[in-house]
């Protein structure tokens, strides 16, 4: 049966209640075994020890009742995740589409494109390979750095220049900054 959040925090109280029912149990038993002229040491020893037992028994029937409340809970979230997550995507198609019927036809028909799960998770995986941030800054940098050293020297030694120049500086940053984003995440244990 599924429970609801209410009923299960209501079951919490009570399991709060009946630890602290049964420690309030406890310390009366320990109290009454404490050393009187008319009970005998051996008695007193004898109901401590039953008082110990019977409050061990309600913490480990507690803590099973708890744990049963706890799988129930987690079963009931997980349903609930699910639902959000529908809810999630639903809300996202909902604005989706308010959004992109306000757009102009071409800017629709690009969103929609965009948008579309598959061309998503292509971005996503191109995003988180090839098209890394320190990457592509790198092969920046470098292309920058590295054409313009080239681009001086052709120029005082009157060599010609193929065009290929920035193409190849780009690549070898790139390759640059992948090798250092492998190395960080080798070292430090996570990716930027």
């Amino acid at each position: 049966m599924a429970s609801s959040p209410e009923n299960l925090i209501d079951k919490i109280d009570n399991n709060v209640e009946a630890r602290q029912a049964a420690v309030e149990r406890l310390e009366q038993l320990e109290r009454k075994a404490e050393p009187s002229p008319e009970h005998s040491a051996e008695k007193q020893e004898q109901k401590a020890e039953k008082a110990k037992i019977e409050s061990l028994e309600r913490a480990v029937s507690n803590e099973a009742k708890n744990n049963a409340e706890k799988e129930g809970a987690s079963r009931a979230s997980k349903r609930t995740s699910n639902l959000s997550r529908k809810a999630k995507e639903a809300s996202f198609k909902a604005h989706m589409k308010r959004v992109q019927n306000e757009l102009p036809p071409t800017s629709r028909a690009f969103s929609k494109f965009i948008h579309n799960k598959t061309v998503e998770r292509i971005s996503d995986a191109v995003g988180t390979t090839v098209a890394r941030p320190n990457a592509v800054l790198s092969g920046a940098i470098a292309a920058f750095l590295l054409v313009l050293i080239v681009y001086v020297v052709a120029k005082t030694e009157g060599y010609p220049l193929s065009g290929f120049e920035t193409i190849g500086a780009f690549i070898v940053g790139w390759i640059l900054g992948i090798v250092y984003d492998y190395l960080k995440a080798l070292f430090t244990g996570r990716s930027s």
